[in-house]
């Protein structure tokens, strides 16, 4: 009895483990947005061929990371995505910025060279509709934070690496976190400005990752992101 119910247990946390990794991942692409209702039970179930038990343990690991919050009978609802707390990264002020802003120098420099030799045609095509998307919400002065940290977590898939995008995505929303900085200590910058600004940049590391080109996507990152932080206030 007891060498059959192991077998069978650990299968169970194998597929709980791998559903997981995937509802994940449409959380943290903003496939499924935060305040949105995750699909039933019944639904998961027919969706991925796994068991309703299988389901309740991926539901229950996700409500652990701070991912989704189940609302007793009403559903399973997206929240927004925040950094690993034991990071306690300060991103209230234009130096906590700046201080992410150099972190990620480091990370995703080396990603986007990565992603540039291992993306596939449906990274690029994700990325894209994430440009798009980042171009159209911008245009209409709307929130592109959504769509900018899209991009970048596509960016570290591309890597088919799992440690850049576990590392991106426990920096959660302070990987995009301008929106959290006071006006005022921005100099009253113009956002919109702003971003389009970024989005040219983000069509060079775009075009340079199409392209298979490594150099040219590191460097593209690289000029992204230190004009990012400059435009933060840093100093030399």
């Amino acid at each position: 009895m007891q060498d059959t119910e192991a077998p069978v247990r650990k299968r169970t946390h194998n597929l709980a483990h791998d559903l997981v990794a995937k509802l994940s991942q449409s959380i943290l692409l903003g496939q499924l947005k935060p305040g949105e209702k995750l699909p039933s039970e019944g639904a998961i179930v027919r969706e991925h061929g796994v068991s309703r038990t299988v389901v309740r343990e991926a539901i229950s690991k996700l409500q652990a990371s701070g991912l989704v919050e189940t609302r007793h009978g009403i559903g399973t609802f997206v929240l927004e995505p925040t950094g690993e707390p034991g990071l306690r990264l300060n991103v209230d002020t234009a130096a906590g910025v700046r201080g992410i802003l150099e972190l990620r120098l480091g990370l995703e420099t080396q990603a986007a060279a990565l992603a540039a030799q291992r993306r596939s045609e449906d990274h690029l095509q994700q990325m894209r509709q994430a440009l798009d998307d980042y171009q159209r919400l911008s245009s209409n002065n709307d929130s592109c934070v959504e769509a900018d940290r899209r991009f970048h977590l596509l960016i570290a898939e591309a890597t088919d690496n799992a440690c850049f995008v576990e590392i991106m995505q426990h920096l959660g929303s302070a990987m995009i976190p301008r929106t959290r900085v006071n006006v005022i200590e921005r100099g009253q910058a113009d956002l919109g400005k702003l971003a389009q600004l970024a989005n040219l940049e983000h069509e060079a590391i775009f075009n340079a990752i199409k392209r298979q080109d490594p150099d040219a996507a590191r460097a593209a990152m690289w000029l992204h992101l230190t004009n990012s932080r400059d435009r933060f206030g840093a100093r030399s």
